[in-house]
């Protein structure tokens, strides 16, 4: 299962093989409550045809009918701001107050967006500027920390996977979180050293490592955009894991079993590794949103939800300090399980 912008960027090369021409749009910016967030991509084919969001629906309605009338073509990349009267954003569906603002580009530079492909399919995380001015745009290697950025006049986006996932056990429940995981934007490990599972596991997108998982944790060198699920439903891997993953700036930590087993896990981590009460408090375990859950891809919605639920809540809870957490400066601190900024 493919990232959305893989899935966008697959679109994009099917149409123009086809001779289609398109233009791409991009949310460059929200005032208010928006459906989708800044960066979002929707392509939308001469014929009408889309792929992707910008909105809940109404927008890529409008920009379909403006394709279809030859009204989104012009020579040079430009801004087409949605909402901007009140009438306008209830007319859009936009929630209350809500404006969005969107980078036009007709005819993005096809060879550039396969090249874009071919670095998200390794797995690699990239920066692309588009300059209004020349209407050139560029890719360019990113490093975690780079930043979103639209000041009007150059819109750089960032794309590959912004944030990491480790599963620690490679059995049933690993086979469908790590699909779906990949297809929420993680760029996803797995570990587990039992050669009877490590040797079966094949889910495209994601690496295997077979190092003990407390290594594996130490070697992934956790930061505020890293989740760790245990599921290897073994305590002499899950704690190895866990005893590092606790105390690290990981944004969720995560483990699997029933809430007695999760009790004596938070029993032992206190009274025989030394943790104290808050860093326990840290773990989600029974991981997963209660939502009666019993198969193995029953479960892995449940895991993925509360996942979601926990990215989203914690980007809220940076809200005050937008800057600092997009370019990865806010921590967790390891002794009360909170964010602070990082020193």
């Amino acid at each position: 299962m493919e990232s959305l912008d893989l899935q966008v960027l697959q679109a994009i090369r099917e149409w123009r093989g086809q001779g289609h021409a398109l233009v791409l749009a991009t949310v460059a910016a929200t005032w208010g409550a928006s459906p989708r967030p800044r960066g979002s991509w929707l392509a939308v084919r001469d014929d009408g045809r889309i792929a992707g969001s910008v909105s809940g629906g109404c927008i890529e309605d409008d920009l379909i009918d403006k394709m279809r009338r030859g009204e989104l073509w012009r020579s040079q990349p430009y801004a087409l701001t949605y909402g901007a009267t009140r009438d306008e954003a209830l007319n859009f569906g936009l929630p209350c107050g809500g404006i969005l603002e969107l980078l036009i580009e007709p005819n993005a530079d096809a060879a550039q967006l396969q090249d874009l492909a071919e670095r998200l399919q390794r797995g690699e995380l990239v920066n692309r500027s588009v300059n209004l001015a020349d209407g050139a745009a560029r890719l360019t290697a990113a490093v975690p920390g780079d930043c979103f950025q639209w000041d009007g006049k150059t819109l750089t986006t960032l794309h590959g996977p912004q944030w990491r996932l480790l599963l620690v056990g490679a059995g049933d429940i690993a086979r469908y979180v790590a699909p779906m995981a990949v297809a929420l934007g993680f760029d996803v490990t797995v570990c587990d050293p039992r050669d009877e599972y490590a040797a079966s596991w094949n889910v495209p997108g994601t690496r295997l490592v077979t190092s003990m998982p407390d290594d594996a944790v130490t070697a992934l060198v956790p930061d505020v955009h890293t989740a760790i699920i245990m599921l290897a439903h073994d305590p002499k891997l899950d704690d190895m894991a866990l005893l590092e993953a606790l105390p690290s700036p990981a944004f969720f930590v995560g483990a699997l079993g029933s809430r007695r087993t999760n009790a004596q896990r938070r029993k032992r981590l206190v009274e025989h590794f030394g943790f104290t009460e808050a860093m326990v408090a840290r773990l989600h375990g029974p991981v997963g949103l209660p939502i009666g859950s019993r198969t193995p891809p029953e479960i892995a919605v449940s895991i993925l939800a509360q996942l979601t639920q926990q990215r989203i809540a914690h980007t809220t809870q940076a809200g005050a300090h937008p800057k600092e957490w997009e370019c990865g400066l806010l921590a967790i601190d390891p002794e009360h399980g909170a964010l602070r900024v990082a020193d």
